[in-house]
């Protein structure tokens, strides 16, 4: 399968009718409207939406990523990575991920980090696979 790579801006037709019912796969919660702030508030914060096509131009999966600057080096942070449920399998999530990195390099950054969820084990499995470490537990609280 060829796969093209490009990034989405919110307002672009695509970022609603495209991005975001992949992003909402992985976030239920997140109403369209919702997610409509979080892709402009977070695109002004440096998030990049960068999404998989295929030959025919369907959407098959996507990553939100920025680059930081830590204490720690600078770093990639793919902060949602998911792949539309008809593509898994199929190498997408893997060759996105593959092209994350190549921007991580590009960006002169020293590692790609990410979450995933401790209840989401096919993401673990997945990450795994692609030779991820878990190096590090990330604490939160609600403050409601």
């Amino acid at each position: 399968m060829e796969l093209t790579f490009v990034d989405v801006k919110p307002g672009e037709p695509a970022m609603s009718g495209e991005v975001g019912p992949l992003i909402r796969a992985l976030r239920p919660a997140l109403t369209a409207d919702g997610f409509a702030a979080f892709a402009a508030e977070a695109h002004e914060q440096g998030v990049v939406f960068t999404v998989a096509l295929d030959e025919r131009e369907r959407y098959l999966a996507v990553a939100t990523h920025r680059v930081l600057t830590t204490s720690r080096g600078r770093l990639l942070v793919v902060d949602d990575l998911v792949t539309a449920l008809d593509a898994r399998g199929a190498g997408v999530g893997t060759r996105l991920l593959a092209e994350v990195e190549a921007r991580a390099r590009a960006a002169g950054c020293e590692r790609i980090a990410l979450d995933a969820g401790v209840a989401n084990h096919g993401a673990h499995r997945f990450f795994h696979a692609r030779r991820m470490a878990i190096t590090a537990l990330h604490f939160a609280r609600e403050l409601s």
